[in-house]
């Protein structure tokens, strides 16, 4: 058999009727008029099918059934009060969970500050950080697994997706202390020619490996590509180690290995651009409220 319906208003006209116990005391109080009271009370005890009040003349009581009822119905009405309100808390974007991508090694430029702003301004947002770098959060995009990204060199060809650059940073050359050109205060990308590198694989990074080859070829070479590593903090360990050399962003610099020599580079131009990525028309009001805080406490160049 089904489970009878109880209309909220009904519920709630017996609640204030049941606290006041007395119909024009609880018609006031609702502001409506008496017979449309004893109306609604009238259905909600034909749904429960008993009666819920003893009526008397000057003298309103609850019944067994009424005093029964009257718990649930109070945990009703604040159960739809309490999800009204967080219904609008995320609505409009004070509540929920934004999931954001983000590249390793924008833990040392963008991200702190990003986040440090956003929380301070949306306290109530629980933030889902992840890892990744540029092709997989392209891929956690267009999956929905993430909201925003916070990448490198972001791809042309994505019409779904949305990019706007927050920074823009140089290379460096990385190099072991030991090498040659360590001992220069900047290193022309020419002089690197002879020497074999360690370079992120393209299938994580393609622009931004397409990037670094690209600058290698202005400069008149091919990099000769020794090791592979995911990661920058790996691709300078890699480098300390003698297996090759590296251009990288210059917020790698902030990674201290005692073997490891950081140099500007010429031509002094050859720039990184990092950029943060959502989808277009992203109903997420979070969404928005990060884009909005992009760009508070945070330089464009470095």
């Amino acid at each position: 058999m089904d489970r009878p319906e109880l209309p909220l208003q009904q519920l709630h006209a017996f609640v204030v009727l049941a606290e006041e116990l007395h119909f024009g005391h609880a018609a006031a109080r609702l502001g409506i008029a008496q017979p449309p009271l004893s109306q609604q009370i009238r259905r909600l005890e034909d749904k429960v099918g008993h009666a819920l009040f003893h009526r008397a003349p000057g003298r309103v009581t609850l019944t067994p059934a009424g005093r029964e009822l009257l718990p649930a119905a109070r945990r009703a009405l604040t159960d739809l009060t309490d999800g009204l309100a967080a219904a609008r808390a995320v609505g409009s974007g004070r509540t929920g969970t934004l999931r954001i991508g983000f590249a390793a090694s924008l833990a040392l430029t963008v991200l702190p500050g990003l986040l440090r702003t956003f929380r301070h301004r949306f306290p109530g947002v629980r933030l889902d950080i992840h890892e990744m770098t540029t092709a997989p959060q392209i891929a956690a995009l267009h999956d929905r697994t993430i909201d925003i990204g916070l990448l490198r060199e972001p791809p042309a060809d994505q019409p779904e997706l949305g990019f706007r650059t927050v920074l823009s940073e140089p290379f460096v050359a990385v190099l072991p202390a030991a090498h040659p050109l360590a001992a220069q205060r900047t290193v022309r990308l020419a002089q690197l020619a002879d020497s074999p590198f360690v370079l992120l694989p393209r299938e994580v990074g393609p622009q931004l490996r397409d990037r670094i080859t690209g600058l290698c070829a202005e400069a008149g070479f091919t990099p000769r590509t020794a090791q592979h590593a995911v990661e920058w903090q790996t691709v300078c360990a890699l480098v300390e180690t003698g297996l090759g050399v590296s251009l990288a962003p210059a917020s790698i610099r902030r990674i201290r290995l005692k073997g490891v020599a950081f140099r500007r580079i010429e031509p002094g131009d050859a720039r990184t651009r990092v950029a943060v990525a959502w989808r277009e028309n992203d109903p997420n009001p979070l969404v928005a409220h990060l884009l909005a805080a992009v760009g508070q406490d945070r330089p464009d160049r470095v």
